[in-house]
Formats: C-alpha cells, sequence, structure tokens
C-alpha cells in the first residue's frame, strides 16, 4: 500500500525595505539580502522584494498607496506574511494587517523568531524570552496581544482590549522572574569564569558576524565539535574550550553570538551575560568572512556592537576566514598583505594554525605580571618552568636563592606568589 506524505507548506513572504533621503537604495538592497536570508533562516521563502523611496509615513509607514499595491501583490502571489525591513509601531502593524489581511512584522521580530527556535541552553531560552517580552510591551495597545503570542507563532491576535491591563502586569511580572533567573545564571557564569582564569593564561573570546565562521574556528583550534551549520545565528549558546599553546600555555576560547546590522537593542540587553565572555576576555578574534562583498561593513558593524559593550578597546586578532571563497586574487593578495594582528586562512579546511597562535602569544606579552622572586636553587623544576613559560629579564644567585625578575602568566603568577620578595 502506497502512503502519501504532504510536506509542510513552507511560508511566504514578500520583503518591505524603505530609502529614506538619509540612505542610498544600495544601502536598502544589501538590507533587504539580508534580510531575505533571515527569512530563509527563520523557515520562509521570500516570493517578492517591494522598495519604497520616501519618508517614514505614521499610519502604513510606506503609505496608503504602496500598502494597497501589497494587499494586490498578497492575493497575486498568495503570500503568507509582510516583513518589513524598518521597525514598525503596533499601530502600523495593526493597519497594515486589517489592509493586508496577512501577518505584518518587522526585522525584530524575524530576528527574535529566529534566536528562539535556536537557543537550546536554559540561559538561552530565558534570554530570548526576556527580549520578545521588552519587544512586546510597548506594543500592547489598541486590542491586545495574549501571552500565547510568544509560543504561537508571530501574529497571534488577543482577546480585546479589556485585557490590556492584564496583560501587561503578567509580562512585567514575567520579565522580573526571568531577570532574577538570568541573574542568577550570571553569577553562576561569573564563577566559572574566575575558575577558568585561575586555570589558564588568558581567555579568548571568538567574535564576528554571524555566519562568518566561529564555530568552525573554534572547532579547528580546539577540536570541539561545536554546531556548525550554514544560516544565520546558527550559535547562540556560548562554547568554551581549552587549548594548549605550543609553548605549553594553556588558553581558553569562548565561541559567542554573531553579531549583525540593527541588532535589536533587546537581544543586546538580553544577551549581555552571555556576553560577558566578550567584556570579560583577554583577546578577542574577529573573524571575518573575507568572501562577502560587505566584509568592511560588516567588520563595522561588529565594532559598533563592541563599543556598545565597552570592549572596543580589547587586544584585537583579525582572522580573514573563508581564504577558499575569495574569488579576487588581488583582495587576497591585498588580506595577506595587511600589517598588524591579522591573517588569512579557512577554518574549515586549513590544519597548521601556527601564525594564529604566534599572534595570540604576542598578545599575552603585554598581559603577563611582571615578578621579582627569590627561589631556593634546588626548586629545578619550578625555576625551568619560569623560563619555559615566563620571560626572565635578571637572574642571579645569592646564598642559596636564585632571584629572578620575570614576567609570568596569570596561573604561574599564583603559583610563585610565595616566592616573590618583597
Amino acid at each position: 500500500m502506497r502512503v502519501s506524505v504532504e510536506r509542510e507548506r513552507k511560508e511566504t513572504a514578500i520583503l518591505v525595505g524603505l530609502v529614506t533621503p538619509r540612505q542610498s537604495g544600495f544601502d536598502t538592497e544589501d538590507s533587504l539580502d539580508e534580510l531575505q536570508e533571515l527569512a530563509k533562516t527563520a523557515g520562509a521563502a521570500t516570493v517578492h522584494r517591494e522598495i519604497k523611496h520616501s519618508r517614514p509615513e505614521p499610519r502604513y509607514l510606506i503609505g496608503k498607496g504602496k500598502a494597497e499595491y501589497l494587499a494586490v501583490l498578497v492575493e497575486e502571489l498568495e503570500a503568507d506574511l509582510i516583513i518589513f525591513d524598518t521597525d514598525l509601531t503596533a499601530a502600523q502593524v495593526r493597519n497594515l494587517e486589517e489592509l493586508v489581511g496577512v501577518k505584518v512584522i518587522d526585522r525584530t521580530e524575524l530576528i527574535l523568531d529566529i534566536f528562539s527556535q535556536h537557543a537550546e541552553s536554559r540561559e538561552g531560552k530565558i534570554q530570548i524570552e526576556v527580549a520578545q517580552l521588552n519587544y512586546l510591551l510597548p506594543r500592547l495597545v489598541g486590542k491586545g496581544i495574549e501571552m500565547s503570542r510568544l509560543g504561537g507563532g508571530i501574529g497571534t491576535r488577543g482577546p480585546g482590549e479589556k485585557q490590556l491591563e492584564y496583560d501587561r502586569r503578567r509580562i512585567r511580572n514575567r520579565i522580573t522572574k526571568l531577570n532574577r533567573d538570568l541573574a542568577a545564571v550570571g553569577r553562576s557564569r561569573a564563577e566559572q569564569r574566575k575558575k577558568r582564569k585561575r586555570d589558564a593564561a588568558a581567555s579568548i573570546a571568538i567574535v564576528g558576524y554571524t555566519n562568518a565562521g566561529k564555530s568552525s574556528l573554534l572547532n579547528a583550534v580546539a577540536s570541539a565539535d561545536a554546531h556548525v551549520e550554514e544560516g544565520l545565528f546558527a550559535t547562540l549558546d556560548p562554547r568554551t574550550r581549552k587549548v594548549t599553546l605550543p609553548d605549553g600555555l594553556d588558553i581558553v576560547f569562548s565561541d559567542t553570538v554573531g553579531f549583525i546590522k540593527k541588532l535589536p537593542h533587546t537581544l543586546v540587553a538580553a544577551f549581555r551575560a552571555t556576553l560577558e565572555e566578550v567584556v570579560q576576555a583577554d583577546i578577542l578574534i574577529l573573524v571575518v568572512d573575507a568572501s562577502h562583498p560587505l566584509m568592511e561593513q560588516q567588520i563595522d558593524t561588529v565594532k559598533e556592537v563592541l563599543a556598545e559593550l565597552g570592549a572596543a578597546e580589547k587586544p584585537i586578532i583579525t582572522v580573514y576566514n573563508k581564504r577558499d571563497k575569495i574569488a579576487s586574487r588581488a583582495l587576497l593578495e591585498r588580506l595577506e598583505r595587511r600589517n598588524g594582528s591579522s591573517m588569512v586562512l579557512s577554518a574549515l579546511h586549513d590544519t597548521d594554525f601556527r601564525k594564529l597562535f604566534e599572534l595570540i602569544m604576542e598578545k599575552l606579552k603585554p598581559l603577563r605580571r611582571e615578578m621579582t622572586l627569590a627561589i631556593p636553587q634546588d626548586e629545578t623544576r619550578l625555576i625551568a618552568e619560569i623560563h619555559r613559560h615566563g620571560e626572565v629579564l635578571e637572574q642571579q644567585y645569592k646564598d642559596s636563592m636564585v632571584v629572578l625578575k620575570a614576567r609570568v602568566d596569570r596561573p604561574l603568577a599564583a603559583k610563585l606568589e610565595e616566592y616573590r620578595k618583597g
């Protein structure tokens, strides 16, 4: 007997961008390219892209005439939803939905939906719910919105005006509870971070634009088997792995959530506990998709988020990833000639990371602690360890002691504290 199983139909989406006098059409096209990738990651297929050149209009954002044209497109293309690349107010969403007859969401709500699909850990799920509730709260106007909207799909409507204040109170109470849970998780993560700092010479956070290859780099240098897939925001929950450098130093790598243009502030706030890995790191490795046509703009976006986190002044090593996908030989040669703390590689195909480790060791030098030590001469193993893992500046013998001035890393400095002179 033949059994026919009908596949679940993908949602189809119309994307809408707005070109204002302050921006170019090229910027909007690029932003819509990214919005299309976001829609694909969320599970929607794009059937049409529409761009409107005008100032934002309060009732429909794009004007009633263009909104009516979207209603025609929805019917012709049998679209399931419309996604705006610009944030919408609750009133604009309501007005547009009444006119076009399908769900209307904005870029922020789309990103929140993707995050909710990809969060795996308890911490990640709490962070996403906090971000969703903070996004929802100011939009509780007019008809009211049920709490069940968060779990029942984007665009679900609530029971009506009379429940508005009850919804608001429930959401605020829920946010308060979730923030308490996040604070507890944050304290636990801080304790884990302290322990790692005691046990390792340095902590390194891998940062970059979403889909730049951060998890692939972590896999390559640490054999971490972190989840890797093509798509935006594949990694939400940070992973940490210890790696021993060629000179014997133990360091800890942390993979972090990818950044993106127009990253919602609600997400930055909700993920602050996770992004503490970035803030507390000694060194940042900025992974760049060198094959992307807007590579420089993506770097600028990452640096803007780092500045918002207060981490812009940290030592940075730039890794131009996906060398095998760089179409321009001239670009590849230009990147390879760049001076300073940068290198070009392919995280998926390279096996030799000596240059990256050398850059890390070079960045670690200023982070070492200078100590003057008096160590018994018979402590030969300890003295050898200082020479092997530290930088000996002076050494002399006095009576039965070896007096050393050396620069050493945190774990060794803690071990040598009892021998410190003075």
